[in-house]
């Protein structure tokens, strides 16, 4: 308690403030936030499988990363799509990481200007695509190798339809510039999620 002094020369004894305390932490939250969502809800929804991934399913072993502490072949999941909207005159593919403890994702693989003919992916780049650069500096694809203890992670491989034969962007430009870009252009898009947990 203090003494606060007053104009009439007499003093009065008010409690101190008390000091703030923080909100418990949940050790499972990790300071989790939501990014928006990749496409539009205008987009036409499509087909996407995997021999790979089963969507809401573990990513298998040889998917994972081959660095950040993991041991996986950081092989690319094979695609397969179907059911396009009739417009489209490109595809693009990536995969993104929407629980990575960054504050705004991870990008872990880009591929775009994939001419409308194909209808799959497999390690094979098709002919006039171009394979970006992740979140981690480097070009082509960077499998799964979240935080030991952290919550698990989700990681939407994404083939979006677009309006134009070619984005005119170069491998190195940074991905989030790269899907800037490509959300001006998205008519549909076709989405399975794996899931990662160490």
């Amino acid at each position: 308690m203090k003494k606060s002094p007053l104009t009439t020369g007499t003093a009065v004894t008010v409690p101190e403030a008390a000091e703030p305390t923080a909100p418990p932490i949940d050790p499972a939250d990790y300071g989790y936030t939501k990014v928006r969502r990749g496409a539009p809800d205008s987009a036409e929804r499509f087909t996407v499988t995997s021999p790979d991934v089963r969507d809401g399913a573990a990513l298998p072993a040889d998917t994972w990363a081959d660095a950040f502490g993991c041991t996986g072949d950081n092989r690319q999941p094979r695609l397969s799509w179907s059911g396009a909207p009739q417009a489209t005159r490109s595809y693009a593919i990536t995969m993104f990481d929407p629980d990575a403890p960054t504050g705004a994702g991870f990008w872990h693989w880009l591929v775009w200007d994939i001419p409308v003919g194909d209808t799959g992916m497999d390690i094979r780049l098709p002919a006039g695509a171009v394979t970006g650069t992740n979140d981690s500096g480097n070009t082509g694809y960077l499998g799964p190798c979240p935080p030991v203890g952290d919550l698990t992670h989700h990681y939407e491989i994404t083939v979006y339809a677009l309006d134009v034969p070619a984005l005119g962007l170069p491998a190195s430009t940074p991905p989030t510039i790269v899907a800037f870009m490509m959300s001006r252009h998205i008519i549909g898009y076709a989405r399975i999620t794996g899931t990662v947990r160490r």
